[in-house]
C-alpha cells in the first residue's frame, strides 16, 4: 500500500495574482462593465464572450453566466473592435502591457461576428513546484490541457531564471501571451528580454534568430507545435542552450505517438533484434526503441494547477513505456497551508510478483544496519486475482499476465470474477454484465483501448485494489467493528458510482445538462470524477467540509 506522502519542504510564498482587469472591461459594452463591476462577480473570471445576436457571457470554472439580457448587435462589436485596433494574422489582439488577449471569429467576409476576451492574470508563486528543477540547468518541457497554467508557469519560470539566477533569458513570445502586448514586456517576466513573432509559421525561425543574434543562456517558447519548431529546438539544445517550453500533449505518451513532435523525447524507431535478444526480452523480434537523446531532459505533466508529476529522466521514461512498462514520476502537490508534497515512486523490493511501483517520501532515510538476530521479515505473496474480460481479447489479457508475471487468472465468465475489465464501447453495449458485476459488488475498470500499456496498467490498479482489500478482511476478521465500516464505505462507494452514471446516462448525455451529485467522501468524489472523464465529461468539485460535492458537465 502507497506510503503516505509527506512535506518535503519548507513552506513556499502564498500565491499572488495580478490581473489589470479594469483596462479589459473598460472596452467592453458597458452591460458586461455594470454585471463585473462587484469583485464576486471579477473573482475566478476566465473569459468574456461576445458573439453577434446573442446575450454576452462570463465564463468561470465549471460555469457560465448570461450577462444582462439584451443580444449583442454590430455596432456594439465595431465599438469594442475600434477601441481594440488592429487584429494580427492569428486573428488575436491585445491590451498593451497586459496578460489580456482577445480572439476574433469572422465571417465569410472577413468581418468580425464573434470575440473572446480571456482574463490575463500573472501568478506569482507557482514555480516553487520546479524551482529546484530551475538549478539544474537542463531543458525543461511543461505538457498539460489546455487552461491548466502552462503559460503562466512559464511567465513565472522566465523571471526566476532572469532575476534570481541572473541568466540572459529570451522569450520567444509568438502570440504575446506570454509578456502581453506592445513593445514594453509585461513587468512578470522580469529582466527576460522578449522577441515577439510576425506570423506563427516563423516561429522556429526566430528561436534560431534568438541563439545566433542575443546570445542567449536560456530560451522560453511557448506551444511547440510543429516539425521545423521541434528541430529548432534540438539546434538550439545541441548548442548548450537551456530550453523551457510547453508542447501541445497531455502526457510523455502523447509525444511518443505524435510523429511530428517524437523527437522532442528522443524520437522513436523499430529494431529488429536477434533471436537470442527477442527470446531474453520475451517480445517480438521487431520493437520500437528511442532513436537518440531527449531533447528536453526533463519533463512535467501538469494535471492541475496545484498537482504536478515530474519526469527527472525523460529518455528512461520513454524506454521504460516503449517496454510496456509503466513510467515513475515524481508526483508534486502544492497544498493550500503553502507546503510542497513529494512523492517519489520507487520500483517495489518486496515481492517480484508485483510490478506495481511504491510511494515513499523524499528524501529516502538511510537505512539503518541490521542486528546480527534480527530476523528477515517474510514477504507474503499477492493473492491471485479472477480477472473478465468484457470485449478484451483473452488471448490479449493471457499475454500481458505472462509477459508481467502478475498473480492474474483470466476467467470466463463474471461469476467466477474477482473483477470486470471493460472496453469503453463495450461498457455502454453490454448492460446485463455490468447488471451482474453490480449485483456482485465486483469493481469495473473501463479502458479506451486494448493496447499491451493500457491492459497492464490496469491489471497493476485492479492487484493493488484486490491486496487492500483482502488486508482489510483480515483486520475485520479480529475487528468486527472494522469490517463494518469497511462495508460502509464499500456501499458508499457503490451507491456514489451508480448515481454518477446514471446522472450521466439520463441526463447529460442525452439532455446536454449539468447534474449535480450527493455530497460524498474525498475518495468517492475522485472515483465519480474518474468515471465521468470515461464519458470525455468535465467534473468539478462544490462546497466545503463535509457538503463537498462533484458536478458534471456536458462535453
Amino acid at each position: 500500500m502507497p506510503d503516505d506522502p509527506v512535506s518535503s519542504s519548507a513552506p513556499t510564498a502564498p500565491q499572488r495574482v495580478t490581473d489589470d482587469l479594469d483596462r479589459l472591461l473598460e472596452l467592453l459594452p458597458e452591460v458586461v462593465q455594470t454585471s463585473l463591476a462587484t469583485e464576486e462577480a471579477r473573482e475566478q473570471l476566465l473569459e468574456v464572450v461576445l458573439d453577434l445576436g446573442r446575450v454576452p457571457e462570463a465564463r468561470y470554472p465549471g460555469q457560465v453566466r448570461a450577462l444582462g439580457q439584451r443580444p449583442l448587435e454590430r455596432s456594439d462589436l465595431a465599438a469594442v473592435v475600434e477601441r481594440l485596433g488592429i487584429f494580427g494574422g492569428d486573428n488575436r489582439a491585445g491590451i498593451e502591457r497586459t496578460l489580456h488577449r482577445i480572439s476574433a471569429i469572422r465571417n465569410r467576409t472577413g468581418e468580425i461576428v464573434g470575440l473572446t476576451c480571456r482574463v490575463g492574470r500573472a501568478v506569482f508563486g507557482t514555480v516553487a513546484m520546479v524551482r529546484d528543477l530551475l538549478d539544474s540547468g537542463e531543458s525543461l518541457l511543461l505538457m498539460g490541457r489546455p487552461g491548466v497554467g502552462k503559460t503562466t508557469a512559464l511567465r513565472e519560470i522566465a523571471r526566476v531564471l532572469a532575476d534570481d539566477l541572473g541568466k540572459r533569458v529570451v522569450v520567444i513570445d509568438t502570440s504575446n501571451e506570454i509578456a502581453g502586448d506592445g513593445d514594453i514586456p509585461h513587468p512578470a517576466i522580469g529582466r527576460a528580454r522578449r522577441m515577439q513573432v510576425a506570423r506563427p509559421e516563423l516561429q522556429h525561425q526566430v528561436m534560431i534568430e534568438a541563439v545566433e543574434n542575443h546570445m542567449p543562456e536560456v530560451i522560453v517558447i511557448d506551444e511547440i507545435g510543429t516539425e521545423l519548431e521541434a528541430q529548432a529546438a534540438r539546434t538550439i539544445a545541441e548548442r548548450g542552450v537551456m530550453l523551457v517550453a510547453t508542447a501541445h500533449g497531455n502526457a510523455i505518451e502523447n509525444l511518443i505517438k505524435n510523429p511530428t513532435l517524437s523527437d522532442l523525447v528522443g524520437g522513436i524507431q523499430s529494431v529488429t533484434l536477434g533471436d537470442e535478444e527477442a527470446r531474453r526480452r520475451r517480445t517480438q523480434k521487431t520493437v520500437l526503441e528511442r532513436a537518440a537523446e531527449p531533447t528536453f531532459a526533463l519533463a512535467v505533466e501538469m494535471h492541475s494547477r496545484h498537482r504536478w508529476l515530474v519526469h527527472r529522466d525523460v529518455a528512461r521514461t520513454v524506454d521504460l513505456l516503449l517496454r510496456g512498462q509503466s513510467a515513475r514520476p515524481q508526483v508534486r502537490e502544492l497544498g493550500a497551508d503553502g507546503h510542497l508534497q513529494v512523492e517519489e515512486v520507487v520500483p517495489p523490493a518486496a515481492s517480484p510478483l508485483s510490478s506495481r511501483p511504491r510511494l515513499v517520501p523524499r528524501p529516502l532515510p538511510e537505512p539503518d544496519e541490521p542486528d546480527a538476530g534480527e530476523a528477515t521479515p517474510v514477504v507474503e505473496p499477492l493473492p491471485v486475482l479472477r480477472v473478465y474480460g468484457a470485449g478484451i481479447s483473452r488471448g490479449a489479457l493471457e499475454q500481458v499476465v505472462r509477459a508481467r508475471q502478475v498473480p492474474v487468472e483470466v476467467v470466463g465468465s463474471v461469476e467466477l470474477a474477482d473483477a470486470v475489465l471493460s472496453l469503453r464501447q463495450q461498457f455502454g453495449r453490454d448492460p446485463h454484465v455490468r447488471r451482474q458485476a453490480q449485483d456482485l459488488g465486483l469493481p469495473i475498470l473501463v479502458l479506451k483501448s486494448a493496447a499491451p500499456p493500457q491492459l497492464q496498467r490496469a491489471l497493476e490498479r485492479l492487484l493493488e485494489r484486490h491486496r487492500q482489500d483482502r488486508a482489510a478482511r483480515d483486520r475485520a476478521a479480529q475487528d468486527p467493528a472494522a469490517l463494518s465500516a469497511a462495508s460502509s464505505q464499500g456501499d458508499d462507494a457503490l451507491a456514489g458510482l451508480e448515481e454518477c452514471r446514471l446522472a450521466v446516462e439520463q441526463v447529460v448525455l442525452p439532455h446536454g445538462q449539468p447534474v449535480e451529485l450527493l455530497p460524498r467522501s474525498d475518495r468517492v468524489r475522485l472515483m465519480q470524477a474518474e468515471l465521468a472523464s470515461r464519458y470525455r465529461l468535465r467534473t468539478a468539485v462544490f462546497g466545503r467540509g463535509s457538503e463537498q460535492r462533484l458536478r458534471v458537465f456536458p462535453a
